[in-house]
């Protein structure tokens, strides 16, 4: 298939588990316009902070160094002019505020790549992640691979070795420890049982 070239700028959009490869994608796809001696920041919020403060880490050991951000506002503070291609890991932490960064910065000819996770421990859409892929002109769902061995698109929390309940805070920094990539089959959300009154009330 012949590879035609996006106008202006454009947004991509790595998504997938916990354990895909999705820092690994970014930190593939800035290295690469590092080679090509493209001007290039890198950012990450500043609550991941697993592996690196001041780094995008995959989970294999990678890295490269990025800029420690609390919020999107904190971006366009430290964004030089100068600056072609503007990478962001676990955009899934910052606010909605990133949909209308991220196309301002596509519109004015920069190359914008957001990784992070589509979605929450109880599968549902993840912060700004969503309203991305639908503006995105590239978009990449990687998968992992679950306990069973199959293709895995679900991140699990575990809490004690067991499932985290649907009501526990969304954002819980972690990694190994605390989560697991599985398929929808092994994904386990359970929610709190609502206790059940001894008598029902009469309709009379």
């Amino acid at each position: 298939m012949p590879f035609y070239r996006f106008g202006g700028g454009w947004l991509e959009v790595v998504v997938g588990p916990m354990f895909s490869g999705k820092s690994e994608e970014l930190i593939r796809r800035v290295t690469r316009a590092l080679i090509a001696k493209q001007r290039v920041q890198v950012f990450k919020p500043a609550i991941d902070n697993r592996y690196d403060a001041v780094a995008v880490a995959s989970h294999n050991g990678r890295t490269i160094e990025a800029l420690a951000i609390a919020d999107v506002a904190d971006i366009r503070q430290k964004l030089r002019p100068e600056t072609q291609v503007v990478a962001i890991d676990e955009g899934q932490f910052l606010t909605t505020e990133l949909i209308d960064f991220a196309m301002d910065l596509a519109d004015e000819g920069k190359r914008v790549v957001v990784a992070g996770l589509d979605l929450d421990f109880r599968g549902e859409p993840f912060g700004p992640i969503p309203q991305l892929l639908a503006r995105a002109e590239s978009v990449s769902k990687l998968t992992a691979i679950c306990h069973c061995g199959r293709a895995a698109t679900r991140t699990q929390r575990l809490v004690n070795g067991q499932p985290a309940h649907y009501d526990d805070p969304i954002i819980l920094v972690g990694a190994a420890e605390a989560y697991e990539a599985r398929c929808r089959s092994c994904h386990s959300v359970p929610r709190f049982e609502r206790a059940t009154p001894l008598f029902a009330q009469s309709a009379g």
